[in-house]
């Protein structure tokens, strides 16, 4: 596949910002101008089959990410969902939280009546969350399978083994970061929960996400709303009570049938080039910044790490980097630098020349 035919944004920079945003692809764009085009020509009855078209899109979540179809949940970004998810948890919870996790995980925690504490986010972050484990005792983890600011990637074999060690211990993992990376059984992870927004590396644009539950976790939401009917309208009878809570409103066709696109555009490039792409790409950066002195000991005395980098800056690098017309973020204290499968050696080496040049 020609990547910058399908990418277009491809052929006017250099792209090393998927943690960022991901880009949307042309075929994606052209099935998103029939689908309004539908809705200009139809009105009302463009909605008709509304329920079925958000069926199809769960069913393809669950065969993609391995779930069960009656365990998803169609949602509009990752923020969203768990703040629902936590209104609908008893205030007896305790947290562990990892220090400098995306504030959307870390603040509504925080902003609630929860007792939390923190595993630190480095080198023995998996060594830290068992030691706090033993000493706090958590009823809930929550946490980003990748750390945004660094790429610092959760062992998802430590996931596995937490689990089995502490079965009654609620796993909530943000899969923003990950989803979309590499092939992914969520029934035999660890997790409980995992709920992610589609516009980074699922290449599925704004406006839409995805939460998967393991059967279990119904016990933990909501139950104070369990001894109230649900509505009776003919329109919401087939609807069950976290459907509700997670999929109120209007779910927009455009934006989750943008979603069910990028799956099927996934699939078609096939999570093994995807793959390999992204480790070899990863770990050709991870030698090439340590050996230039970018990286911090965290992330360089781990023995796996994602395809996000965070490398040392000053202004003027990052200025010259800006000139080369390499698109990149600045994220806390470093300049993060992100690798997908529609990015290649070249780049990387376009990128190391202009550093080496600084």
């Amino acid at each position: 596949m020609n990547f910058k035919e399908q990418f277009p944004v491809l052929e006017n920079c250099t792209y090393l910002n998927t943690a960022n945003s991901g880009i949307l692809a042309k075929s994606i764009q052209e099935w998103r101008s029939s689908h309004d085009e539908d809705f200009m020509q139809m009105g009302s009855r463009f909605r008709i089959s509304q329920a079925d078209f958000l069926q199809d899109l769960r069913q393809h979540l669950a065969r993609f990410f391995h779930s069960k179809e009656e365990n998803v949940f169609l949602v509009q970004n990752f923020s969203i969902a768990f703040n629902t998810f936590l209104d609908g948890l008893s205030r007896s919870h305790r947290f562990l939280l990892v220090t400098s996790d995306y504030p959307s995980i870390n603040y509504p925690v925080e902003s609630r009546m929860f007792t939390y504490t923190y595993a630190k986010s480095n080198e023995n972050l998996e060594q830290d969350i068992l030691d706090t484990i033993k000493s706090f005792k958590p009823s809930v983890l929550a946490l980003s399978l990748v750390q945004y600011t660094n790429g610092i990637k959760i062992d998802f074999d430590f996931i596995k083994r937490l689990k089995a060690e502490h079965p009654d211990l609620l796993i909530i993992a943000d899969g923003t970061q990950f989803c979309g990376t590499e092939d992914f059984n969520f029934e035999e992870s660890g997790l409980d929960v995992l709920i992610s927004s589609g516009y980074k590396w699922m290449l599925g644009g704004y406006g839409n996400g995805f939460m998967l539950i393991k059967n279990h976790v119904y016990n933990y939401l909501y139950q104070e709303k369990t001894t109230h009917s649900l509505p009776k309208e003919a329109f919401l009878k087939d609807k069950k009570l976290l459907s509700l809570c997670f999929e109120s409103g209007h779910l927009d066709t455009l934006n989750f049938g943008t979603l069910k696109q990028s799956i099927l555009f996934l699939e078609e490039i096939g999570f093994d080039f995807i793959q390999k792409r992204l480790q070899t790409l990863s770990q050709m950066a991870k030698q090439a910044f340590t050996d230039r002195g970018l990286l911090s000991k965290e992330i360089i005395d781990r023995p796996a790490h994602s395809s996000i980098f965070s490398i040392a800056a000053n202004a003027h690098l990052i200025k010259k980097i800006e000139d080369a017309n390499i698109i990149t973020s600045q994220r806390g204290a470093g300049l993060r630098i992100s690798f997908n499968f529609y990015n290649n050696e070249q780049e990387l080496q376009q990128l190391l020349k202009v550093i080496d040049e600084n």
